[in-house]
């Protein structure tokens, strides 16, 4: 089934569905703009889930990113989008034994002990497969489904069509660097030597932290398209909500630290937070996986986000409205900053109360949306905005981890985990830090702006 997905006519047929969506959705909207006609947009949004259901492509996951970003699309298609799920079906043997044979020669299987057939995970743009490599070690082969840079350069064609067709329906956000930093980010998702640099980055930033593993590359056994890893065994996150408050706790401490020691040490976040990407040991450490959506910030960056924090603590607007200008929000306004620091205060609110509490909890499904309509309001009021490229994976990841958070029911003192990180921060020590760790695994310094 996934052979002829990926095949150049199955490609066809699936655009021709979404782009029947997209054609509805544009003679939808003209409707409603033009003539005061009434959108359906509920059951728009569930005619337009069903096209990309059927994708299992690049589209279908720019689509569950979109689901995550606050004011990305409006709130009926974002509960829709959050439906679609990451399983693809996986490619057959033959096609394996095919793709394996372009990656790592002809006599690729006298390479491994063994090497099973059936995928252990298929996903938006490869699979998984266990495998034992000649010295025993238990590994996990992350193979690319074929000819995925065509499908994603079409598939981001069709993102610019329908973030285009919601902002002729609603100018008060812009999504022009939401587009561009999505692009990016995906493309940099192809490149599975550049995913091994990341991987290899994040088991020395976390190297400290004895509740986060990283597994380990096998770089004679990886190529552009082929990632081989060694197996890290866990269990989903959720099934854990049942534990106890303590082990839940716990949990929420070792995500925490998994993202945002990365951060405020070095500049970097995972930017998908999906529950594919992590797992729970027996001992309650996690897994960490799938550095293929990694964003690394300016050090100026950082600091904007420590000094929003503090002008939120300490009620400075002005201080606020500087920290705004650093994030790369362009026309600042004392008015503007007042609306962003309704958003700012619903992020921030959990690590600026200093007592045990819950991180929140999620309002028709989608953690923040309730908050984002408010914000939404406001921002047209005032004359819209255009969402920075660096907000967008940080806002991702804040609102991804607060998801987990909630369906863990963990009660923490985020104020104390936070101001902990931060204690000794110096954004020119970060500085010295970034591009010595970044150099050393030959990635590049960030760019303001880029």
């Amino acid at each position: 089934m996934a052979d002829e997905e990926n095949s150049f006519g199955g490609r066809l047929r699936r655009y021709a569905r979404v782009s029947g969506a997209m054609g509805g959705l544009a003679a939808r909207v003209a409707g409603e703009r033009y003539l005061g006609l009434k959108v359906d947009r509920e059951a728009h949004a569930n005619e337009l889930r069903a096209a990309l259901g059927g994708l299992k492509g690049p589209l279908m996951k720019v689509a569950q990113m979109l689901a995550t970003i606050p004011e990305a699309v409006p709130k009926e298609y974002a509960q829709e989008l959050q439906q679609l799920q990451a399983d693809a079906p996986s490619m057959g043997w033959p096609f394996v034994k095919r793709r394996m044979a372009s990656e790592l020669g002809q006599a690729w299987q006298s390479r491994f002990q063994s090497f099973e057939h059936e995928a252990a995970a298929a996903a938006s743009l490869g699979q998984v497969h266990r495998a034992v490599g000649l010295d025993g070690r238990r590994l996990a082969c992350k193979l690319q489904y074929p000819d995925m840079q065509s499908a994603v350069e079409a598939d981001l064609k069709q993102l610019r069509l329908i973030l285009g067709i919601f902002e002729r329906y609603d100018k008060t956000v812009s999504t022009k660097q939401i587009h561009a930093e999505i692009s990016e980010r995906l493309r940099e998702e192809l490149d599975y030597s550049l995913e091994a640099r990341h991987s290899q980055l994040y088991a020395e930033m976390l190297a400290k932290e004895p509740n986060v593993h990283v597994p380990e590359v096998v770089p004679e056994l990886s190529t552009r398209r082929l990632l081989t890893t060694t197996w890290q065994d866990g269990k989903k996150i959720l099934t854990f909500v049942q534990g106890s408050e303590e082990q839940r706790a716990q949990l929420a401490l070792n995500m925490f630290r998994a993202w945002y020691v990365p951060l405020y040490y070095y500049g970097v976040i995972h930017g998908d937070p999906h529950l594919g990407n992590y797992s729970v040991r027996d001992d309650d450490s996690i897994n960490l996986m799938d550095f293929g959506c990694i964003r690394v910030f300016p050090p100026s960056f950082v600091g904007g986000v420590i000094e929003l924090y503090r002008a939120l603590e300490t009620n400075d607007r002005d201080r606020a409205v500087a920290a705004y200008k650093t994030w790369g929000f362009k026309n600042m306004t004392n008015e503007l900053a007042d609306v962003l620091n309704v958003w700012a205060g619903f992020l921030y609110g959990p690590i600026l109360e200093n007592k045990v509490r819950l991180i929140g909890e999620a309002k028709n499904g989608v953690y923040g949306r309730e908050t984002a309509e408010q914000v939404h309001k406001e921002l047209r009021r005032v004359g819209g905005i255009e969402v920075p490229r660096e907000f967008v994976f940080m806002d991702r990841a804040a609102l991804g981890l607060g998801s987990v958070f909630i369906h863990l029911k963990a009660k923490v003192n985020w104020h104390t985990l936070f101001n902990e990180l931060i204690a000794d921060f110096d954004q020119d020590t970060l500085a010295k830090r970034q591009a010595a760790i970044l150099k050393k695994h030959k990635l590049p310094l960030p760019v303001a702006g880029a």
